[in-house]
């Protein structure tokens, strides 16, 4: 009997060697086969990660960044020891003593995957960066082979430091947050190396579930992970007791996740980032290039504000449209809380004008709910704006009634709500350096989330009398001066001067006045002046005297029109055209972008703008000279009066612009450091109103932006240049004081035949001209 036994232990124990046998050359088969199969990891010893486009103000601010991946590389050398001891402690507390695999934890992973089919989480964190660089996240024994084979590589070609680096930049953390330096910044708002144990401890818990237990989704679960990290960073020796106790009473404050500053300069990120593409393709989201543009922070935020405030300021002096839309208001509070949060998430976000869902509402008072359950309630002057939608005699697409979605806004000093509606008109506000061309603010529309259409670069709109100033500068040069007595007196254009329908160009308001100056004629932006100036050194120099100034020739037909400023300009153009009169005659392009660097800050490309002197010479000094004081006199006692009173300095230069019809509003104007153009209208031109005028919409805009951004900036000097004399109490051409020059246009010769009855009225003949 016993011999039996014997026999069967043998028998058995031959089995299982047997079988042993077999299993280690189906391993070292299958390694053979796998192992030069394996991805080549040698290119993890200059790891590269995904880096976002990064863009930024001038001051080094950050405006927005592009990519799916938000990461911030960070060499090992400066990640903080209580951020890597966290890590370790939970992740592999004895990662710089293995070669790489726990072979315990992998025996405990296998055991489970054999009984459940789910993994244990035995991996280190060389498995989990091979896992993570190389592999899929499904369970097999296949691909655990293959982790396992990828970890012994990177062991034998990394350091263990190296290993750790790619760890701690590679890591997914919610958020679009990838690496602890992005993390640190989405989270806590703070770069990695100022992060607390506390705040250490509660990074390092989110890689387990980085969707679902980070501390912006999910606090308490998030809370739950970094006691337990301290735990055991305590039992690993990280840390004394008396750190952790603290860590664990420390208050976190999380700072929500965010796209950009509070500059605005989302138009110009825009640009940023159409630029680069061209250039880059999609590698430009994942190259790590960092852009630095010409954008002052200050400047743009004013810029931002002042625009907005004109546009709602408009806005308020409209009808009541009505209520964006209704929805039905579920009896359970639960599912009201439900049906107002969909409802608002489906607006799109406009700054402080916010979305509510109206849950009582009546003439004297109307109570709303926001986002998140919160209740608002809103009488008084604040339903001044939508007193008609309260009205029992609204229409039912514009009454305010529960269920009704509205816009609210608070003031900032009375903390009062109020309705309000998103406007439908739109604007632009654009300033540039005149030195250089520097972009110094760039606001494209009222907000981006409504329309990213930017209306600084893409809007070609009528200049409407913001153009004269060019047409007066083409003039001095045919010997006109600011003396020069033109007579403002009717005129009309029969079918053989214009080439079409007749016209009879009007003044904007008071009539006819008679003679007067140049200077004069410019302040007070009289029409008819304009026209003849033009008519008399005619439309073909008018049009390539424009050139000059960066307009297209094709945009700026050479017909009589263009004196009132017929054609299409951007508002960066009018912003560059009066940039040339602000620095002396010096033709300027804009620019935006000051500097690229990759992720290691190398330089790679430098705007180098050249200054005024070695610049392309638009106009003479001058001439540019003596337009600017007329554009002086436009600012101090002209259809301008306002802005050097209002900004309290002489050095204000500037004209204002109302297209036919007020389809636009325009003001462009300089102080020699800065200049800006403000424009506002329609997409879709329309009517602004009956008395509406660049000066009453579109300067008010550029002095709240004025008033900003020349704080502390001194009063300057305006200098005659050589070649000028001031004679009679006004400048002009020196070669001009004994003669030759036009010192009276009094119309003769201007007027042709009478005008035909063609059944039509002069405002009909006008309209139908600009329609052309």
């Amino acid at each position: 009997m016993l011999r039996w036994v014997f026999k069967a232990l043998a028998w058995t124990l031959g089995t299982v060697v047997a079988l042993t046998l077999c299993a280690v050359m189906a391993a070292l088969m299958a390694l053979a086969v796998i192992y030069p199969n394996l991805p080549d990891v040698s290119e993890l010893a200059n790891y590269t990660p995904k880096l976002p486009l990064r863009i930024y103000t001038s001051e080094g601010a950050l405006i927005r960044e592009f990519g799916e991946e938000r990461r911030n590389m960070v060499p090992i050398a400066e990640i903080p020891k209580v951020m890597k001891d966290a890590v370790l402690a939970v992740e592999d507390a004895r990662f710089y003593e293995h070669g790489g695999v726990d072979f315990i934890g992998v025996a405990r992973a296998a055991l489970a995957n054999l009984a459940r089919s789910k993994s244990q989480g035995a991996s280190t964190i060389t498995m989990q960066v091979a896992r993570n660089v190389y592999l899929s996240s499904e369970k097999t024994f296949t691909r655990k082979i293959y982790e396992v084979l990828l970890t012994f590589k990177l062991e034998q070609l990394l350091s263990k430091d190296q290993i750790l680096e790619i760890y701690m930049n590679q890591i997914f953390l919610g958020h679009r947050a990838y690496g602890f330096a992005a993390a640190a910044e989405t989270y806590f708002g703070k770069p990695l190396k100022e992060v607390s144990c506390a705040e250490a401890a509660m990074l390092a818990g989110i890689p387990k579930f980085p969707s679902t237990a980070n501390p912006i989704t999910n606090f308490e679960r998030a809370r739950q992970r970094q006691l337990y990290i301290i735990d055991r960073m305590l039992e690993n020796g990280f840390i004394s007791t008396e750190e952790a106790e603290a860590a664990r009473a420390e208050q976190l404050t999380i700072r929500p996740p965010r796209d950009s500053v509070n500059t605005h300069a989302e138009y110009a990120a825009e640009m940023v980032r159409q630029m680069l593409f061209a250039q880059y393709g999609e590698s430009t989201y994942t190259r790590g290039l960092h852009v630095y543009t010409t954008i002052n922070s200050g400047e743009q935020l004013a810029a931002y504000k002042a625009l907005r405030s004109g546009i709602i300021g408009y806005e308020r002096k409209r009808a009541y449209r009505g209520p964006e839309k209704f929805i039905e208001l579920p009896a359970d509070d639960a599912d009201m809380l439900a049906a107002v949060d969909d409802a608002v998430a489906s607006l799109p976000e406009t700054g402080n004008m916010l979305a509510a869902v109206v849950l009582e509402a009546s003439p004297s008072r109307v109570i709303a709910m926001r986002a998140g359950g919160e209740k608002v309630t809103i009488s008084g002057a604040g339903l001044r704006a939508a007193a008609s939608g309260l009205s029992a005699r609204a229409q039912a697409k514009a009454r305010i009634r529960p269920g009704a979605v509205i816009r609210i806004m608070q003031s900032d000093s009375s903390k009062e709500w109020s309705i309000t509606q998103l406007p439908e008109v739109e604007g632009a506000l654009v300033a540039i350096d005149p030195r250089n061309g520097a972009i110094r603010a760039l606001v494209g529309g009222f907000d981006y989330g409504k329309s990213k259409f930017n209306h600084v670069t893409q809007a070609w709109r009528q200049p409407g009398s913001t153009f004269k100033p060019i047409i007066y500068s083409a003039s001095l040069e045919k010997g006109f001066s600011p003396s020069t007595m033109i007579n403002d007196a009717p005129l009309f254009y029969g079918s053989d001067v214009t080439g079409g329908r007749p016209w009879s160009p009007k003044n904007y308001e008071g009539g006819y006045q008679g003679p007067m100056t140049m200077r004069r004629a410019l302040a007070k932006s009289r029409n008819t002046i304009s026209v003849r100036i033009l008519q008399e050194i005619t439309p073909q120099y008018g049009q390539a005297w424009a050139t000059r100034f960066g307009f297209d020739a094709e945009r700026q037909p050479a017909y009589l029109t263009m004196a009132l400023g017929a054609g299409s300009v951007t508002p960066l153009q009018m912003a560059a055209a009066f940039s040339v009169f602000a620095n002396g005659g010096w033709r300027v392009h804009p620019f935006l972008i000051a500097r690229i660097t990759d992720h290691n800050g190398t330089v790679l490309l430098e705007s180098q703008p050249q200054p005024p002197g070695q610049a392309e010479r638009a106009i003479d000094a001058r001439n540019a000279f003596i337009t600017g004081t007329m554009l002086q006199d436009v600012a101090r006692s002209g259809t301008a009066a306002r802005a050097q009173a209002a900004l309290g300095r002489s050095d204000i230069y500037g004209k204002t612009g109302t297209t036919n019809d007020a389809h636009d509003a325009w003001f462009v104007g300089y102080q020699p450091m800065l200049a800006a153009a403000v424009w506002m209208g329609y997409d879709t031109p329309r009517n602004l109103g009956a008395r509406e005028t660049g000066g009453g919409l579109s300067l008010p805009i550029w002095i709240d932006f004025m008033r900003s951004a020349l704080k502390g900036v001194p009063v300057a000097e305006n200098k005659a240049p050589s070649g000028v004399s001031h004679v009679g109490g006004d400048w002009m051409y020196e070669e001009y004081v004994h003669g030759g020059g036009i010192y009276n246009l009094d119309g003769a010769g201007l007027e042709p035949e009478e005008p035909e009855d063609d059944g039509k009225s002069e405002r009909q003949r006008i309209l139908d001209m600009f329609a052309d």
